[in-house]
């Protein structure tokens, strides 16, 4: 049971080991995506579908013919990985040995939804994959196995997901070896410990260029590539252009008089954005409804400034220098 890429990779790991039959595929019914708006299959349909394996795509499990129909399956175990709905207890009681889920953090921590982008919007180092024995609660079950991964500087949630959904599948797999070789030890979360991961909000992105640049890498790499981070610039005469950006890296200490906010210059190709402490260099802007530029593209065409007396040379820092 999943839907998007993270779930996917779960699949494709567990069609690759063999040491299970696959009796049938969960995940949410297709929707429409793009400015077409066009239908369209979710990752693990599409893996199925070519793995020749049955798809079921229930609305929610609210309909008992819903329920019954998993039944009619007898599945032994349902593996559960971002599928994107709640499952009922009915549901959680059919298989033989429950169900088991792959969770991108280390839990107790970051339960729910973005666990992945909230990590990094924290400035966590550490994160990784747990996979853990489900019950009613929201990711409140016994840890069975954990992986950790450290998060790198300039990681973001885009290439944290890719190498965790990876991890995921393949964690996954050793779980199962492990519960056929009766090796499986179920440790309780601490509940003490919890942590809640919010599902992400398109206002979120907003970047509040008065926070120290640290803070402001962390959120725009944890918010990339959705729902994207942004600001409103005044910078054009009578006019106010809503701003997206690409993560960058973290430059040289505000140079006196310099306010948050303010477009300062270009370095190489990154425009240099004032946060409360530092420059920050950032490679790519798109302007809305317009296309991605590159920093110094923007710089030159929106400020009209190409002139050599505007390129700084920011310093990449790390945290903690």
């Amino acid at each position: 049971m999943g839907t998007p890429d993270f779930a996917a990779a779960s699949l494709k790991h567990l069609l690759d080991w063999g040491g299970c039959d696959v009796v049938g595929v969960y995940c949410q019914p297709d929707r429409p995506c793009g400015r077409g708006q066009i239908c369209t299959p979710p990752p693990v349909k599409l893996l199925a579908m070519e793995s020749r394996l049955p798809v079921f795509q229930p609305l929610n499990f609210k309909e008992q013919a819903d329920v019954d129909q998993l039944a009619a399956l007898e599945p032994d175990l349902l593996l559960v990985a971002a599928y994107g709905l709640i499952l009922p207890r009915t549901v959680l009681e059919i298989p033989r040995l429950g169900a088991i889920n792959v969770h991108a953090s280390l839990l107790p921590e970051y339960r729910g939804a973005a666990p992945i982008q909230r990590a990094i919007m924290d400035g966590r180092p550490v994160t990784g994959i747990t996979i853990m024995q489900m019950e009613a609660g929201l990711d409140t079950g016994d840890i069975l196995l954990q992986r950790s991964r450290a998060i790198g500087i300039m990681d973001t949630a885009q290439t944290l997901h890719d190498e965790l959904a990876e991890m995921g599948g393949k964690l996954l797999v050793d779980a199962l070896e492990k519960m056929d070789q009766g090796r499986l030890v179920r440790i309780p979360q601490d509940h003490a410990r919890a942590s809640y991961a919010a599902k992400l909000t398109k206002e979120e992105g907003r970047i509040d260029w008065n926070r120290p640049v640290l803070d402001v890498h962390n959120r725009i790499r944890g918010l990339f590539p959705w729902p994207g981070s942004w600001f409103d610039w005044d910078g054009m005469p009578g006019k106010t252009l809503r701003l997206t950006v690409h993560p960058g890296t973290i430059g040289d200490p505000l140079p006196e008089g310099v306010q948050p906010g303010e477009i300062h210059g270009v370095a190489d190709d990154s425009v240099l954005i004032a946060c409360a402490d530092r420059l920050y260099a950032v490679p790519v802007i798109k302007p809305a409804n317009s296309k991605p530029l590159r920093g110094r593209e923007f710089y030159c065409g929106y400020l009209s400034r190409c002139s050599g007396d505007h390129l700084l040379k920011p310093e990449p820092t790390c945290p903690g220098e």
